[in-house]
């Protein structure tokens, strides 16, 4: 080619990269990638070790990243539960109304609501022990918790609004068959090996299948032991004292002193999958009182001489059917006696009696009716025998929901002549 047509095709080819290297320009800097190149002492070479360094530096940081949010996470879970504890509770919502046969001044023959708010806690340290705590608010007044005609009800609840420490007790296993109870707030009732009744009652006077003097109890610091064999067979013993309640000199009574009042229960009873029978043996020491079923007439204070101990003997069945939704109902049973010392020969003896009968599953699943009925502790030297009576029914509005509308009443329940009350209630309970 001559030296013309190559300088023509130079001229040519020029022209052409011309708009493609001011591109190149605009997407890399040439003049920075040129004083970059010119800063170094030695000229560079790409290979394996380049970067080496940032990449370290990015891992560094990235790790660090890491360690923070394991910091946070731990914080969190520090102020939280941990993976053994366990929560759950209820509210339930009660509106009430009484009529008492004779009339009443103190506000109790009223349309009156309340609640009832329970938080449960459960923690386990070795996977077979239990730290127990329950907490609960309610405002309960008047009839929702009257213990002289026996309309106070399961959700009553005196707090005045105060959220509180109800229940707190530890148990833990002692080999296979034992379990043992210690604990500052705890009932009798809670540490038995043979449960006594199956009806789930409305009205607390039907706990246990008759609260009064062989399984009333109450609140307090306590301990106790239980022995179940695979047979079904099961003994226990228990003791509470009330050393939280403070005396006239406005001190602590003690706890098992002369003079704190003591419950000492000991049970024993044999349970089937389809029916159980259990006895009760009841020690009650330095003026004890139960007063959920019982008639005022009844109470120790009323006898002509100071009671301070008594023992009461409870005796206790219930039998269920194999299915349920049928006419047959679930039958619990209950029978009282107590022998009071120092009290008058013709009122040295007390007794009471109860039943209960539940259908389930009748009109739709999960659904309850419950009826109960019987005598209130009473002296034998009393001339008017009280008695009282339940029925409710019980239905799921939905799996959190339960709603239970109740009739209730007693005649001669105070151990009055003529002194007889009916009452309604309607319970919506919400469980979370």
């Amino acid at each position: 080619m001559k030296l013309f047509q190559q300088m023509l095709v130079a001229g040519a080819t020029l022209s052409l990269l011309a708009p493609v290297a001011a591109q190149a320009s605009d997407v890399v800097n040439l003049e920075e990638m040129n004083s970059y190149s010119r800063s170094k002492t030695k000229s560079s070479r790409f290979d394996s070790k380049t970067f080496i360094n940032e990449v370290s530096e990015d891992i560094a940081n990235l790790k660090g990243r890491v360690d923070g949010l394991e910091v946070k996470q731990n914080e969190f879970e520090a102020g939280g539960f941990s993976d053994t504890t366990t929560l759950d509770g209820k509210a339930v919502f009660g509106l009430m109304a009484t009529d008492h046969s004779k009339v009443k001044t103190d506000g109790t023959d009223v349309l009156a609501a309340a609640y009832q708010y329970t938080m449960n806690l459960n923690s386990s340290f070795t996977g077979d022990d239990n730290l127990y705590v329950r907490l609960r608010s309610g405002n309960s007044t008047s009839n929702f918790v009257n213990k002289e005609f026996g309309t106070y009800l399961s959700m009553g609840t005196e707090y005045g609004d105060l959220l509180k420490v109800d229940k707190i007790w530890y148990t833990f296993p002692v080999g296979d068959s034992n379990t043992v109870w210690v604990g500052p707030k705890i009932e009798n009732y809670y540490m038995h090996g043979t449960t006594p009744s199956i009806y789930k009652p409305v009205t607390k006077q039907f706990t246990l299948g008759g609260n009064g003097d062989a399984y009333g109890a109450s609140t307090d610091s306590g301990f106790g032991w239980a022995y179940k064999a695979d047979n079904g067979f099961a003994v226990s013993s228990n003791v509470v004292s009330k050393q939280n309640v403070a005396s006239e000199s406005g001190t602590s009574k003690g706890f098992l002193t002369n003079e704190a009042k003591t419950s000492w229960a000991t049970q024993a009873g044999y349970t089937t999958d389809q029916w159980s029978v259990s006895a009760i043996v009841n020690n009650k020491y330095n003026g004890w009182t139960d007063g959920y079923y019982e008639s005022k007439q009844h109470t120790p204070s009323n006898f002509t001489t100071g009671v301070t101990n008594f023992t009461a003997i409870g005796l206790r069945g219930w039998w269920r059917p194999l299915e349920t939704g049928t006419a047959t109902p679930a039958v619990s049973l209950g029978y009282d006696t107590t022998d009071y010392d120092e009290a008058p020969e013709a009122s040295n003896n007390s007794t009471a009696w109860f039943a209960g009968l539940t259908w389930q599953d009748i009109f739709q699943a999960d659904d309850r009716i419950g009826v109960a009925f019987g005598q209130p502790t009473m002296n034998e030297d009393e001339p008017n025998e009280p008695f009282a009576y339940e029925a409710y029914y019980e239905f799921k509005a939905n799996d959190s929901i339960t709603i239970t509308p109740t009739i209730f009443g007693g005649t001669n329940r105070n151990g009055a002549d003529g002194d007889d009350v009916f009452g309604t209630v309607l319970q919506t309970t919400f469980k979370f």
